[in-house]
């Protein structure tokens, strides 16, 4: 598999979000090749703030590794990751990620602000923007048109 591979995965994991009329963002964490974690927003779901889906995606691949440093793994994210998910990542020394739409109105991962390669931090992560952003844009669209209609 491959970066387009994971991200058509996360876009899915975005979709599951719907069932609890969640904002749909998806997440898919990698490690040598095998999904080691998933996560789709649940916000509304849980009632919990903290429910971002990479939050979610993270987590489950820290208890696959048993250990809280994500060396090796990469995160697929359908929407650019906000300040709280860019700063778990950075504290997770999580290597690299790859996320297919923009947020400017809350992308911490290089459009508002650069939490993922900010120099006074400790760790940096290579960022790679805009794989599959049409796709996970349509489907964020699709979602908040069926909000006003």
């Amino acid at each position: 598999m491959n970066d387009l591979d994971y991200m058509r995965l996360a876009i899915a994991e975005a979709e599951k979000a719907l069932d609890s009329r969640d904002v749909p963002i998806g997440a898919v964490a990698v490690y040598q090749g095998k999904v080691i974690g998933t996560g789709y927003n649940r916000r509304e779901a849980d009632l919990d703030p903290t429910a971002h889906a990479e939050m979610l995606a993270i987590r489950q691949a820290a208890a696959h590794l048993q250990r809280w440093r994500l060396d090796g793994v990469t995160l697929y994210c359908t929407l650019e990751p906000c300040a709280m998910c860019a700063g778990a990542m950075v504290l997770a020394r999580l290597p690299r990620l790859v996320y297919a739409a923009i947020d400017l109105k809350a992308g911490a991962a290089g459009s508002i602000v650069d939490i993922c390669r900010h120099d006074k931090l400790n760790h940096r992560i290579d960022v790679q923007g805009g794989l599959m952003a049409d796709e996970a844009g349509e489907q964020l669209r699709r979602f908040f048109r069926g909000l006003r209609d």
